[in-house]
């Protein structure tokens, strides 16, 4: 929707001259309508500089327009859900359906022969009550939609993507609408939820269930700091070389019961181990000083970890 044009003191439209559309075409050729002031001149040898110049009458004319045409080429009318509602219903009718606003608590109801009515709930952006108002819908029927106004930018592209995911986990519908020419773009349809089922990420999750000895961590705590079965293998390791010394990896292994003991000194992803000769490991100041702070983990589980970003 083009804005207003302001006009100048005179009472005469406020309008670009001809040379400067043409200057502008040049550096704006996708720009989108841009009020401007009379006597505003394109640029020349005599009063250019730079590329866009404002000659004494248009910073004149600036002053005694105020904020007016500030206003214009800032401010853009907020979209309202009455927006929504031509290009939703012209979707629709598309589709053979017969389209009534309002009805209800609804505000979009579709109705094509038998089949269950679509109820549409519009809104100006996402928001809890949006879903809230979805969900209570599904009560007349499964055929629930939201719609809401489409937006720019990668933070729009994100809600739309998390939105969706949302919407069919509730199993809701989705539509956004590009106001500028009512095209509707339906995201997700209603219906029931069947999420996919991760088995390596399972597998993941029980293996590390079953290697962490006793419940260190309190449910709810921070990911950083927090006591995994890794690092319990690595203070298995750091004890055994705190009590012998540099000492062969296969040994170490032998003596902590943990079988990827070589591995886990070599990446040393915590810094506490360093290799003194072929196959042999000792431990470092930091190793000793974590040995010092979290102890024995088969003795003391319960203890509070370190700040830990590894495992």
């Amino acid at each position: 929707m083009k804005p207003e044009i302001g006009s100048d003191q005179s009472g005469g439209q406020i309008t670009l001259s001809a040379a400067w559309q043409a200057e502008m075409a040049v550096y704006t050729p996708k720009a989108a309508f841009c009020p401007t002031l009379t006597g505003l001149a394109p640029p020349t040898a005599a009063n250019s500089i730079g590329k866009f110049a404002l000659t004494r009458r248009a910073i004149n004319g600036f002053a005694e327009t105020g904020d007016s045409v500030m206003q214009t080429v800032m401010s853009a009318p907020k979209p309202r859900e009455t927006d929504l509602y031509p290009p939703v219903k012209a979707l629709l009718e598309g589709q053979g359906y017969e389209v009534k606003g309002e009805i209800g608590a609804a505000d979009i109801v579709a109705v094509r022969g038998d089949e269950d009515p679509v109820v549409i709930e519009l809104k100006t952006g996402f928001s809890l009550s949006l879903f809230h108002q979805g969900i209570e819908r599904q009560a007349i029927t499964d055929q629930v939609y939201i719609a809401v106004p489409r937006g720019t930018g990668r933070a729009f592209l994100k809600a739309i993507a998390a939105n969706t995911s949302l919407c069919r986990r509730l199993g809701l519908g989705l539509m956004t609408v590009r106001l500028k020419d009512g095209l509707v773009e339906v995201h997700a349809d209603p219906g029931p939820y069947k999420p996919r089922k991760s088995n390596k990420k399972k597998a993941r999750l029980l293996k590390e269930f079953a290697r962490r000895t006793g419940d260190p961590n309190s449910g709810g705590a921070t990911r950083q700091g927090l006591m995994t079965a890794y690092r319990q293998d690595a203070l298995r390791c750091a004890l055994v070389l705190f009590d012998l010394g540099p000492t062969k990896a296969a040994l170490v292994a032998k003596t902590s019961g943990v079988d990827r003991a070589r591995t886990l000194m070599a990446d040393n992803h915590y810094g506490w181990f360093e290799r003194v000769a072929t196959g042999i490991y000792g431990l470092c100041p930091k190793g000793a000083e974590a040995l010092a702070q979290l102890g024995d983990p088969d003795q003391a589980t319960s203890k509070e970890a370190a700040p830990d970003t590894q495992g």
